[in-house]
């Protein structure tokens, strides 16, 4: 069970991550955030503090995630204020209109770069630091998105296709050296990301739904969650289904 662990939480003024976040410090674990928006981040580091115990260490800083060359600055920052990194979170991204990305290249590649590309450079630099330890936890979000392309959404899609078959393979490489890896694929979840959505039935979970979820996973050290767990479902029938048909649907 993750408890009283030092956590590292890139993305964390995402609506998920804040809610991990909280349960990890309800469990007596100690956080640093990072996140893009330096006003909210300081509002989610103090409510971080609020629930926190007087032994407990919980701070963070502003970065630009997309910003590659300065990763490993971060994981420095973060193991000089918690002493050691047990658990890496990776819960950033945004969510690109399909539509423009279609008629704007540089968007399509900027999504690409935000939602795949930097949260891999991410992994691998928490690999590097983990399989040295030979002990640790990278979790990061995906999403079921990523399991088939679907002309609604398909460049976020191939994101984080990319992001889950990358993970498969370092939970592979760093299986042998007692580093666990937890791919994360929720379904839609009602974030300020989704705000845009107009109609939410009940496929749509919430935060802390997913935020349980996730912990549960990394508790039992499971390879790869769909949240809400019918959502594994839903996607066995999605990918089953002949191209040849598949491509003549509207989705």
């Amino acid at each position: 069970m993750i408890t009283g662990q030092r956590v590292l939480i890139f993305g964390v003024n995402s609506a998920i991550a804040q809610a991990v976040a909280r349960l990890l410090v309800q469990r007596g674990c100690h956080v640093y955030g990072v996140g893009r928006n330096a006003e909210k981040l300081r509002a989610v580091l103090e409510d971080l503090r609020v629930r926190a115990g007087p032994d407990q260490r919980v701070g963070g800083c502003q970065a630009d995630l997309d910003d590659i060359a300065a990763q490993p600055g971060w994981f420095d920052q973060a193991e000089s204020f918690l002493g050691v990194i047990d658990v890496v979170l990776i819960a950033h991204g945004v969510l690109p209109d399909q539509l423009v990305c279609q008629g704007d290249l540089a968007t399509t590649m900027a999504a690409l770069h935000s939602n795949a590309l930097s949260a891999v450079a991410l992994a691998e630099e928490a690999a590097h630091r983990l399989q040295a330890r030979g002990a640790g936890t990278i979790v990061a979000i995906g999403s079921v998105a990523g399991d088939r392309g679907r002309q609604s959404n398909y460049v976020y899609g191939a994101a984080k296709g990319m992001l889950a078959l990358y993970l498969q393979g370092l939970r592979n490489r760093l299986a042998h050296h007692g580093v666990h890896v937890l791919t994360v694929k929720p379904g839609f979840v009602d974030t300020p990301m989704t705000a845009g959505f107009e109609r939410k039935g009940w496929l749509w979970a919430r935060p802390e739904q997913v935020a349980r979820g996730i912990v549960r996973a990394m508790d039992k050290r499971r390879d790869v969650a769909y949240l809400p767990a019918f959502w594994f479902w839903i996607m066995l029938v999605i990918r089953s289904i002949p191209e040849r048909l598949f491509k003549r649907l509207r989705m």
